[in-house]
């Protein structure tokens, strides 16, 4: 099973659909109460040194190379940046229920590239890769297109030169500028194994959400013998109506989904689970976007 771009570029309408966050709200739009996003500032050019101006914004490499100082010109932030980061850990490439994880995860990357168009911003998206670029940023229809081609790729198979969710947040720290929103799809075993400190770090200066993707069977496995291949020509039988066997189960997935969650959202960071078989916008009623 994997995503088709007819399939997410439909997801347009129920985007659309979902009124906006007010200003000032919690969600994805709690950091940006006024019309100037992000920072407020961008770079624009610099010019020769006068007296008076503010020594932080010196042009340092021009400077250099020029022999005389020279200071850096910013100009008004008017849109910003959506960055949809995608986890390609191959634990996502699974499913029992309606869809494969990574089909959920193309679905609601796809839902927030349409609803970050449909609030002005702009959208990039990126995956941890040494080899693939991320997708430019770029607003509008143009921007959301972008993404939406670049996850129908990245979900379709596991790419063979994943490098982890790591080198994904290395990249994505380098497109940020203070006052973005970040939109992390994800197997909760590639969250639970970033670093904590570094959660708290994003979510001071970025509003950072992470949809944690998830499957009926690791939440609430069927009462029976379950069987698994866990290598080429090895099974693993599981009596899941053992209470002992089940207990440890739920331990397995549940508490530990459970605790990433708590983790997460005392560092500033919205956590949403979001299984298989969950209709693929259920995400936004969790962050407080309601309906229009």
């Amino acid at each position: 099973m994997v995503p088709t771009l007819a399939e997410l570029i439909a997801l347009r309408g129920l985007a659309r659909a979902r009124g906006r966050v007010a200003a000032g709200s919690s969600g994805l739009r709690a950091q940006a109460p006024s019309m100037l996003r992000g920072r407020g500032m961008e770079y624009a050019e610099s010019r020769g040194y006068t007296p008076g101006d503010d020594a932080r914004h010196i042009d340092w490499r021009l400077t250099a190379r020029s022999g005389k100082p020279h200071t850096k010109l910013f100009q008004a932030e008017r849109e910003r940046l959506t960055l949809v980061v995608a986890d390609t850990a191959p634990a996502l490439y699974f499913g029992t229920r309606v869809r494969f994880k990574s089909v959920q995860a193309a679905r609601a990357g796809a839902i927030a590239a349409w609803r970050a168009v449909a609030d002005g911003d702009r959208v990039a998206a990126l995956r941890g890769s040494g080899l693939a670029p991320p997708v430019p940023a770029a607003s509008g229809a143009r921007g959301a297109l972008r993404v939406l081609d670049a996850l129908v790729r990245w979900y379709a198979r596991p790419p063979d030169d994943d490098a982890g969710l790591e080198v994904a947040l290395d990249q994505a720290v380098r497109l940020l500028r203070p006052g973005s929103r970040l939109l992390l799809l994800a197997d909760p075993a590639s969250v639970e194994a970033v670093p904590v400190a570094r959660w708290s770090g994003l979510a001071t200066h970025h509003q950072v959400v992470v949809l944690l993707l998830t499957d009926p069977l690791e939440m609430d496995p069927p009462g029976a013998l379950l069987a698994f291949e866990t290598a080429p020509g090895d099974r693993l039988e599981l009596d899941m109506a053992a209470p002992a066997q089940r207990r440890r189960w739920q331990e397995t997935f549940s508490g530990r989904l459970s605790s990433l969650t708590a983790t997460l959202e005392a560092r500033g960071v919205r956590a949403v689970a979001l299984s298989c078989d969950a209709p693929s916008d259920a995400w936004l009623d969790a962050i407080g976007a309601g309906r229009g």
